[in-house]
């Protein structure tokens, strides 16, 4: 029998993204990224802090493919941080597809780290901008709270739960990631590429039901 795992004081619930865009409908939907809402409700339930993340572009972001004449969704543009994805455009401030899910159960987060608001510069990390030396401020926050353990759920998968775990883990965190309460935009192997870099790492995959149990 798989061992149950409780939450302690120690340890904090980091919900990444999990905003109407990146949902069935949304300007960068993620398949089936609404079924992670009900049991991310169910898991923030059992943790006493909760901290979660919120994609946060300004019109003409620098990584939207609208940004860049004759380039589509997808393709992939070298920029001074790297090769950078060209995505549709989302969560853009202020309109509803920023906003986080309506069924998703907020309340009770003690901090919204907004990310990805500078124009030239994407991010898919909590805890840096992409071009890896820009922090967000969030692993200053954790420590001063006192926390030593970071569980991660929501979207994508291999993009920003991805990066904010193995940021978290770089940053002297332990990091876990619920993988069923995930999902992913799986774009030509990224999921499995992503994988490979969190267990890398030192992230550690699992499944809710050790919490759930």
């Amino acid at each position: 029998m798989t061992e149950l795992l409780v939450p302690q004081a120690s340890d904090v619930l980091l919900l990444i993204d999990v905003q109407n865009d990146f949902c069935p409908g949304g300007g960068l939907a993620v398949p089936e990224g609404d079924a992670v809402v009900p049991l991310i409700n169910r898991l923030a339930a059992c943790f006493a802090h909760v901290v979660l993340t919120q994609d946060w572009h300004p019109a003409g972001h620098r990584s939207f493919a609208s940004s860049h004449a004759g380039r589509a969704p997808f393709e992939t543009l070298e920029v001074d941080y790297g090769t950078q994805t060209l995505w549709p455009d989302h969560c853009v401030q202020g309109t509803p597809g920023a906003e986080l899910h309506k069924d998703l159960q907020s309340d009770r987060g003690e901090l919204i780290v907004r990310k990805g608001f500078r124009p030239e510069i994407d991010s898919y990390s909590a805890f840096f901008e992409n071009d890896r030396a820009t922090p967000t401020g969030l692993s200053g926050y954790l420590r001063t709270r006192g926390f030593t353990r970071v569980f991660l759920a929501g979207l994508a998968t291999d993009f920003c739960v991805h990066f904010s775990a193995v940021d978290a883990a770089r940053e002297g965190f332990t990091a876990v990631v619920v993988e069923d309460a995930c999902r992913a935009i799986d774009l030509e192997g990224s999921l499995a590429a992503a994988k490979r870099a969190m267990i890398e790492a030192g992230v550690e995959l699992m499944d809710s039901a050790r919490i759930l149990a």
